[in-house]
């Protein structure tokens, strides 16, 4: 019921940037919090960002000072900025966006992902 699609992955060099977007559409009443994880190879996956409806920011402390997440609720599309590549940022990039839907009357929840975007930092 709810649809992510994620684009703006890349192979980039360390130092670079990329900037990384995922849209969200379908059947949703509203949107709360919309983050970024990622997941490297034999790691598990962990949180990069996420930002609430009132654009309160929350950075994983590896990232912070470099990647810069952001939203634009009339889109229901988040962000994230990624500056100062390193190699170890190379990953799945994955949205993850919570809210609830337009089924009445309850309006449940959601916790959609999306499909993955693959980031790769060459040193």
């Amino acid at each position: 019921q709810v649809q992510l699609v994620e684009s703006g992955g890349g192979l980039v060099q360390a130092g670079g940037s990329l900037r990384l977007s995922c849209a969200a559409s379908g059947s949703i009443f509203s949107i709360n919090a919309m983050g970024w994880h990622r997941q490297a190879p034999g790691k598990q996956r962990e949180l990069v960002a996420v930002i609430t409806t009132g654009g309160s920011t929350e950075y994983a402390d590896s990232v912070k000072g470099r990647f810069t997440i952001s939203r634009d609720n009339a889109k229901n599309t988040v962000y994230l900025q990624m500056s100062s590549l390193e190699p170890d940022d190379t990953a799945a990039y994955y949205c993850n966006v919570q809210g609830a839907l337009l089924t009445m009357p309850t309006r449940p929840r959601f916790s959609s992902w999306g499909q993955g975007t693959q980031v790769t930092v060459s040193s």
